[in-house]
């Protein structure tokens, strides 16, 4: 009985807290460059897109705002969009937090590396020049498997108008030098990159003090994505010294992002919810 109704209460306060969405064009006056795909966008089905070329922000403004924003970017190996699990599914949780959460719906690069970047960074931007309105002094990037490898690079190339202030990671792609996820690898950089692509896409390299704190959660037992991604990662941000918490859970594999199935979703949302609360006070 108390478990039953402390599930009925955690739907009140997500049903409570959750806001009609408002979608917004990235580059409404057209974006500065092109990731060169001409089909037309697919809806894979009801929770996958491809083949995007008009990025959009779709906002879930929290109805009682804490003062912190995230910007999530799904994963899908640089050639599709997860946009569910890995997106808009986790916005009425973060709303019941307080955080005003938005979903990116990236461009695919097709080997134009810097297509992705662009509109994580736009994202930014735009998020950053709605803070008053929405209520929010903090911004974050999060991102799933080359979500998260977008997110990492949004959080080790940033312009100085578009820092994130923190990033959340759900087992992210990080290098572009094995052990990696070859598919996002080839989608981003080519068949073959050249030495210079790799170190600058390889973002535990790219780690200096400047580096926004991380929250980093990754399965031992994942085989699209090594583990090591995310311990390097962690490692590099420790030695510049870059606050940074690192969940690594035994069993899960890959692309749990916030479903049920995933056993240590109490645990991860759990912490996640303490580390969010410490680094906005």
């Amino acid at each position: 009985m108390k478990k039953l109704f402390t599930m009925g209460l955690l739907m009140f306060t997500t049903t409570m807290f959750a806001q009609k969405p408002i979608e917004i064009q990235l580059w409404p006056n057209g974006a500065p460059n092109s990731n060169g795909i001409t089909t037309p966008e697919k809806q894979i089905d009801e929770s996958r897109v491809s083949d995007v070329t008009v990025p959009t922000l779709t906002i879930y403004r929290a109805a009682k705002p804490n003062g912190m924003a995230i910007v999530a970017c799904p994963g899908g190996g640089y050639v599709r969009l997860a946009t569910a699990h890995e997106g808009h599914d986790m916005a009425a949780w973060f709303n019941a937090q307080g955080i005003t959460y938005a979903v990116l719906k990236y461009r695919m690069p097709n080997t134009h590396h810097d297509v992705p970047l662009s509109d994580a960074l736009q994202a930014i931007r735009i998020m950053k020049q709605h803070a008053d309105e929405w209520k929010f002094n903090k911004v974050g990037i999060m991102g799933s498997s080359a979500g998260g490898h977008l997110a990492s690079t949004a959080a080790t190339h940033f312009t100085e108008d578009s820092r994130p202030d923190f990033q959340i990671l759900f087992y992210p792609v990080v290098s572009m030098i094995n052990p990696t996820h070859q598919g996002s690898k080839d989608n981003l950089l080519g068949k073959t990159p050249s030495e210079e692509m790799l170190n600058l896409y390889s973002n535990e390299r790219q780690v200096t003090p400047q580096t926004p704190p991380a929250f980093i959660m990754h399965s031992s037992d994942d085989k699209a994505v090594p583990v090591s991604n995310s311990v390097d990662y962690y490692t590099a941000l420790v030695k510049n010294g870059v606050p940074a918490s690192l969940h690594i859970y035994p069993i899960g594999g890959h692309g749990w992002g916030f479903r049920d199935n995933f056993i240590y979703k109490r645990q991860w949302t759990g912490e996640l919810e303490k580390w969010l609360r410490e680094i906005n006070k």
